[in-house]
């Protein structure tokens, strides 16, 4: 955006002298992090911008009014969702009844799309600018719902290049951002540093294990995961291994797993980010999600795992249209690191997988994920808080 263009949207705007009003609803931990970026991109334009919706602890820390705790969406797979949709709709229907009632000048759903496409369609039909913030996985599987979110939304922000030429094709509206954690992540990341701020010993081999951030996720992927370091150490006895914990709660589920299935291995568990975790290992052993990114942002060799509860597995597995999960493989468009899903995510498949990462230096990978980290470094933050104010001022 030029300075021109700058002064003149400030000046729509402004025309009332009033402090822009954001509406916004984030789900989980990755949300309040996109929203923390977006709100201070916003604020270091209009400072005295507010927001108002469902933000995280970050989010929450700038200034957002949450009208609900954030926790409320944080549910995981199809079927788990139906134990809590009487109060879902309700947490819909309180903030349909916020926005109409007290109009934003736009509101900004991010992520969580089952959730906020639905109320993003209410508030467009009530008159309110909507904006769908993380493109829901459309490219993936029940590509349909771009009908919907055509009309449930002004315009869509989209992390990777091969999204806005999904949504180009259907003539959706939609821009690419690039990607908040390709800006956050540096080229290269600092190995010892890690190690030394997470008091690791520095010369000792560590496999990052990462179960999830959510209770269902730990619940099904900790014990494969854990048999698998089992059959690591036991091939290679002085490896340490690491485990982040989001926070006390998945430290505590965790331990109980542990304690069950390997009492006698070892694990480092901290509670702290991944990024921290996962540049502080050698390898990694992870569940599908937006950390499979960030950690070939960190150029680090990872095997991938993931279960859902099988009806829902065989729901998503119907209504897929991708050969991959990860984000490292889609935005290659080949199987760079290896991902077992449902039945595979099994010590059987998961351990010869992290042999060969331990067994290889992984230089030909790494380069790879370099020149990835630089297709979608494009600073995100401005960019989706300059797409927003530009959708204002029309």
């Amino acid at each position: 955006m030029t300075q021109q263009q700058s002064q003149t949207l400030s000046a729509d705007i402004n025309v009332d002298s009033r402090p822009i009003r954001v509406g916004i609803v984030v789900g989980e931990l990755s949300g309040d992090t996109l929203g923390e970026g977006f709100i201070k991109a916003i604020k270091s334009k209009y400072p005295n911008a507010e927001f108002v919706g469902i933000g995280g602890p970050k989010m929450n820390a700038l200034g957002c009014e949450s009208l609900f705790d954030m926790e409320e969406l944080a549910v995981m797979g199809l079927v788990e969702v139906l134990g809590r949709l009487p109060r879902l709709l309700k947490v819909k229907a309180e903030l349909v009844k916020y926005f109409t009632q007290n109009p934003p000048d736009v509101f900004v759903g991010i992520d969580a799309p089952d959730f906020n496409l639905r109320l993003e369609l209410d508030l467009k039909n009530a008159g309110i600018k909507t904006v769908h913030y993380v493109s829901p996985s459309v490219w993936a599987w029940r590509p349909k719902r771009i009908f919907k979110i055509d009309k449930a939304t002004d315009l869509v922000l989209a992390f990777l290049p091969f999204e806005k030429a999904f949504y180009d094709k259907y003539n959706v509206a939609c821009e690419f951002i690039g990607h908040t954690l390709a800006d956050a992540i540096p080229l290269q990341s600092d190995k010892h540093q890690a190690r030394e701020y997470l008091q690791l010993e520095t010369d000792k081999q560590w496999v990052a294990v990462l179960p999830g951030s959510r209770g269902g996720e730990v619940a099904l992927i900790a014990k494969p995961f854990i048999e698998t370091c089992q059959h690591i150490k036991q091939k290679y006895p002085e490896i340490g291994f690491v485990v982040a914990a989001v926070n006390e709660k998945r430290k505590q589920q965790f331990i109980d797993i542990w304690r069950a299935t390997a009492p006698g291995l070892d694990f480092v568990i901290v509670e702290d980010t991944a990024r921290n975790v996962i540049t502080a290992a050698d390898a990694v052993l992870l569940a599908s999600g937006t950390v499979a990114l960030e950690c070939m942002l960190i150029k680090r060799p990872m095997v991938v795992g993931y279960q859902v509860n099988k009806l829902t597995g065989w729901i998503a597995q119907k209504l897929s249209i991708t050969e991959f999960v990860s984000l490292p493989n889609v935005l290659a468009g080949e199987e760079l690191v290896k991902e077992f899903i449902q039945e595979e995510c099994h010590p059987d498949f998961l351990y010869p997988a992290m042999d060969k990462v331990l067994s290889n230096d992984n230089s030909e990978l790494i380069a790879k994920f370099t020149e990835m980290h630089q297709w979608i470094k494009k600073d995100a933050d401005q960019q989706a808080a300059n797409a927003v104010l530009k959708l204002i001022e029309k």
